[in-house]
């Protein structure tokens, strides 16, 4: 394994990689000195490290508090791996809900299967990750509504109805307008007159 560092990356170049190897890449991750305040997960096969900002908090909480209108505390996770398909794929979203009756697999973690919701805030370094592979990955998994919001531009990306790992309908709102869930599994709306750009 090689492990070499550029900007908020770090690149894990490996020769036939297989699912087994995803859990020893992060137990690896795990001893490294990861800068507290950053976030970490694996896309694809190699791991990438974003920091936390206030703004990309904020929207974060924003989502987490408008969700405990529907969900029990419980449901509602951040930063937490989940394995998802199309090859090493153990990501952190931002905001993920499971489906009620949810259990954990054998390992302790949650299985994607069980997603019904992901919101992911983008951050500069790792957006292309969020419109890219995890949009495939979470299609690819059936999780039914993803949620991308982009503070850059002061808009969110809202993909449903997923099919043959890719989604069909796909939307785009403004800040300041809400984002319609109410037809999907969520049944809610998100408000967004709160999200600030940048």
């Amino acid at each position: 394994m090689t492990i070499t560092e550029s900007d908020c990356r770090i690149e894990i170049e490996m020769a036939d990689i297989d699912e087994s190897r995803l859990d020893e890449m992060f137990e690896r991750l795990e001893r490294m000195p990861v800068p507290e305040g950053y976030k970490a997960e694996i896309v694809e096969g190699t791991v990438y490290t974003s920091p936390q900002r206030d703004n990309h908090w904020d929207i974060i909480a924003g989502i987490y508090d408008q969700l405990r209108a529907k969900y029990p505390r419980k449901r509602i996770k951040s930063d937490v791996r989940i394995d998802y398909p199309g090859g090493l794929n153990g990501l952190c979203s931002d905001v993920t809900v499971v489906k009620d009756g949810a259990t954990k697999s054998s390992k302790g973690r949650w299985t994607c299967e069980d997603v019904e919701f992901v919101a992911e805030v983008i951050s500069k370094d790792t957006a292309r990750n969020d419109y890219g592979p995890k949009l495939t990955a979470y299609a690819t998994a059936g999780v039914p509504v993803y949620l991308v919001v982009d503070p850059y531009v002061g808009k969110c990306h809202l993909y449903t109805l997923p099919k043959e790992g890719e989604y069909t309908n796909d939307l785009t709102v403004t800040f300041g307008m809400p984002v319609d869930l109410t037809t999907t599994d969520v049944g809610l709306e998100i408000t967004t007159d709160e999200f600030e750009r940048g």
